[in-house]
Formats: structure tokens, sequence, C-alpha cells
């Protein structure tokens, strides 16, 4: 296995939604760096969305200069930036499942916007913009792939208003701002969220719904190969001005996606259910009219949301981030599950 990118050697680092699953993610990482003697920036500042995430961030990061505040509020990403000249930026605050459909566009789209505002009045160096799939919607076949100049078919209100943060970063790179985007699909890996522990339940217990016979491919991405994907975008000289999908290898078919966790499930200790919810991809369709619906509501339900995603293919090519950024994904699905589970056991977080 190759050695893991390291954060570049610049002055600080900024990390917006570091109390996030790939914020902590990052965290953990440069902690490692930190606590090895590893190449490492000497200031680490975090931007944290609510109070309550301090205490996980401190024991994370001991020594982090830690903000909070709203991603979307001048004044709070101002302060986060006051005397940053030169520091990189990973700006990874976003909303996924919000409260309300108007919330997309002011934290994913306002948001964004606010920060490279701030970040060109601060004189910051190199943006990490993190952005998604969902800004190219889904993939016609099964053996089609997203592209790094895809163009954009976005998915609803979240792929809307990620579509609109990219168009605002084009506009910063064209007005001579240093930012690259990196674009991943599903994570999976350590300090995964609510979300992601409900799915490995509902696979475990064989309630997962899989939709017309599972052979729709998604691509997804290993925390790890992601935080090295980040690390690569920002010290690359070459990546300024780019884009890039950051997943593993090759996308995989839902079903086996299921039949690994489930494998992972039971070697780890776990009771098993040898069954599977096998339901036609009509429900797919039928939950995807109701999202729809409530969208156009100014109305948003996650499980509603995500099962009507559940029978489509969503999947990327990474040939032009491994030319690029040297970026080869050093974790695959199972290895990835199994670390996932590890961290949920240490934590006693029930499964």
């Amino acid at each position: 296995m190759t050695d893991a990118p390291v954060f570049p050697a610049v002055p600080g680092v900024v990390i917006t939604g570091a109390g996030g699953w790939l914020g902590r993610a990052l965290l953990a990482r440069y902690e490692a760096e930190r606590t090895t003697g590893r190449s490492t920036p000497r200031q680490l500042r975090v931007l944290l969305g609510s109070a309550g995430e301090v205490p996980d961030v401190r024991e994370l990061a001991p020594t982090a200069q830690i903000h909070v505040g709203d991603i979307a509020d001048p004044d709070a990403v101002s302060a986060l930036l006051r005397g940053a000249t030169g520091y990189a930026i990973v700006h990874a605050a976003g909303v996924i499942h919000p409260a309300t459909v108007a919330d997309f566009e002011r934290v994913n789209a306002g948001g964004t916007n606010v920060l490279l505002k701030e970040a060109a009045a601060a004189a910051t160096g190199r943006i990490v913009h993190i952005s998604s799939n969902s800004p190219f919607g889904v993939n016609p076949r099964p053996d089609d792939r997203f592209r790094h100049d895809e163009p954009f078919a976005p998915w609803l209100g979240y792929g809307a208003s990620k579509m609109h943060a990219e168009l605002a970063v084009r506009d910063a790179v064209e007005a001579g701002q240093d930012v690259v985007i990196v674009r991943p699909p599903w994570f999976y890996g350590p300090w995964q969220p609510a979300r992601q522990t409900t799915f490995f339940a509902l696979v475990r217990t064989g309630r997962f719904p899989v939709l017309g016979g599972g052979q729709q491919q998604r691509s997804m991405v290993y925390t790890g190969n992601l935080v090295d994907g980040i690390l690569l975008a920002l010290g690359v000289p070459q990546a300024r001005g780019g884009a890039f999908w950051i997943a593993d290898s090759q996308p995989y078919q839902m079903a086996d996606v299921v039949a690994t966790v489930r494998e992972v499930l039971a070697e780890s200790g776990y009771a098993v259910s040898p069954h599977t919810l096998a339901l036609p991809a009509l429900i797919g369709r039928l939950a995807e009219r109701g999202d729809r619906l409530l969208q156009r509501r100014g109305r948003y339900v996650q499980g509603l949301h995500v099962l009507g995603e559940t029978n489509k293919t969503i999947a990327c090519d990474i040939a032009h981030s491994t030319d690029v950024l040297g970026y080869r994904p050093r974790v695959a699905l199972a290895q990835g599950m199994r670390e996932a589970v590890r961290w949920c056991q240490a934590r006693g977080i029930q499964l």
C-alpha cells in the first residue's frame, strides 16, 4: 500500500463543516500527522455549525482553533478567516438532509458564495470545495459513468444548490482565486452519522430495500480514500481550477454492497438475517415522484428522498483524478466496511 498523502506545508488549514462525517475524518488525519511528526501546517482552524459539536472536535483535534457559526453568515466567516493569509481551506460545510428545502440554497450555495468572498478578502491560499454527484443527476444506463467534464443535470433541491455552488467556484476561478472542486459520491467509513448506522441496521435485519434486482451501479468512497483525494487536491499545483471525482476504484452493484455489509457484520459477530427485502423498481419511481412533489412545496422527507434514489445508477469515472492528482484509492469496500463496523463497536454504537 502506498503512503498516504499529507497536508501541504502552508501556514495553516481551515476546515468548514468540521463537525460532520468528512470534517471529523479530516481532523483525525490531521491529528495523526501532528502526533507522528509528519508534515503539518502550523495552525488548524475549524468552523462548526453548533456548540454541541465542540466536545467531539476538541477531543479529535485538541490544538484546533474552534469557531462556531453559520457558513452563510459573512461575519462568522470573516472572523474565521481573519489573519489567514496563505491558509489552505477545505470547504466541507453543507446540508444534505435539511429541515426545509430552502436550506439547500441558503447553506450550500449561499454559504459557498460567502466563503469565496471572505477568502478573497483574506488572501487565503488554495480552497478545496467539496461538491457531490447530485449536480449531475443519475446515469442514463448502468454502464454509464460521470466524467470530470460532465454537464450539469441537477437532482432535485440538493443537486441544484450544489450546482449553484460549483458555478460560484467557476466564477471565483475566473476572477483569479485558486479553487479546486472535489466530487465525492456516497461515503462510508469511520465517523459515520446516524443515517449510515441505520443503513447497517436495516441490512443486518433484512429490511434494507433492494430495488429492481439490485443491478444498479453505485460509486462509493471510503472516508480515508476521500481524505487522500482532498489532500492531493490541496497540494497538486496543476489541479487549480479543476474538478475531480474522488471515489473507490470502480462502482459497485447495489446487491453487492448489501451482500458485503451482511458478510462484514456476520464476521464481526452480529446476528444477520438471511433475508433481503426485494422490491420492484417501481417503488423507487413512486418515491421519486413523491419526493419531487413535496420539494416543490418546500418540504423535505429524508426517507422518501433516499428511497427515490435507490433504484438509480449513480456512478463516476476517476481516471482524470488519477491522471492529474495521482489519486489511487487504497481501501476497497469490504475492508472499508470493516473499519466502519469496528469504529461503531469501539464507541458502543448499536447496529
